[in-house]
């Protein structure tokens, strides 16, 4: 096990070689996602940016059809409690976890899950990744 938490990172800033763009999540130390949890990072105004594993799996969009269209339209999202949890999590910059969530995508019958959504932590543009784990009972 490294005594150095930072072993193994560069010194230069991570991002895309042409535009520059690149996004840091800080996921909780006992944050373990399961196998078949789907992943999604959104910008500042809660744009799905990319998809990760698990996205096609869950929601039947492949990649190009997600992304640059807002997470909660694209994903077909309703809370249960009715709240929009992405859009707190982007305001205010907080975590938001396990919250019961209904994913229609891509004209589907609605899958259940559960949405845990983290900050993105940078100086300039924000975000959040969004994951979202299938719920099979109940």
């Amino acid at each position: 096990m490294a005594t150095d938490r930072n072993a193994g990172f560069r010194r230069e800033a991570r991002g895309c070689d042409q535009c520059g763009f690149a996004y840091l999540f800080e996921l909780l130390d006992d944050y373990y996602p399961a196998p078949n949890a789907a992943f999604f990072a959104c910008d500042s105004a809660g744009r799905i940016v990319d998809c990760g594993r698990g996205s096609f799996e869950l929601t039947g969009l492949k990649t190009e059809q997600a992304l640059g269209r807002a997470v909660g339209e694209a994903l077909g999202l309703h809370f249960e409690d009715g709240t929009d949890h992405v859009g707190t999590a982007l305001e205010w910059e907080v975590r938001v976890q396990g919250k019961p969530v209904q994913v229609n995508a891509h004209n589907d019958l609605p899958a259940k899950a559960v949405a845990d959504i983290f900050p993105a932590y940078d100086d300039d543009e924000g975000g959040v990744l969004l994951v979202l784990t299938p719920r099979n009972h109940g």
